[in-house]
């Protein structure tokens, strides 16, 4: 019988790996492969240059628009594709992104300065800023490590 999740001192949970399948790359001479990479983080929207370009404004990086009107924004630390939808956005987001900054009470000031909203419906602590993107999409600034 395969081991449950296990919990390491520091709090986070383990489940191991019982797919006896896990390929492996043999440059690393035995160690699994990750079975994937996150190649873009998507966001849909109702104009994906506009927010796109908001969010560059916020965290920099390089613009690019495709055939279909697609805005992807690369040159963070994870790519975001802004995607075109027909509808607004209606409820809190299931995904979102956490933005750990240096200097947390600046990193907040800009946001709303260039147009993000608290979102103190969601959240409203010291551990965190919730916000909101101009079409409403909930993200997170994170105060520094140990910064709490």
């Amino acid at each position: 019988m395969p081991a449950g999740p296990s919990a390491p001192d520091d709090g986070r949970l383990l489940v191991p790996d019982t797919d006896a399948d896990t390929d492996t790359d043999a440059e690393d001479h035995g160690t699994p492969s990750p079975p994937a990479a996150v190649g873009w983080v998507c966001i849909d929207c109702l104009d994906p240059p506009a927010l796109a370009g908001w969010w560059q404004r916020l965290l920099g990086g390089a613009l690019t628009v495709d055939e279909d009107g697609d805005v992807s924004l690369a040159g963070g630390s994870v790519p975001l594709l802004f995607l075109k939808v027909p509808e607004p956005k209606v409820t809190k987001n299931r995904v979102h992104l956490d933005l750990r900054v240096a200097e947390y009470d600046e990193a907040v000031a800009r946001a709303i300065s260039l147009g993000a909203t608290p979102a103190d419906d969601v959240y409203e602590g010291r551990r965190w800023r919730v916000l909101r993107d101009p079409e409403g999409n909930e993200f997170c600034i994170l105060r520094p490590e140990g910064g709490d």
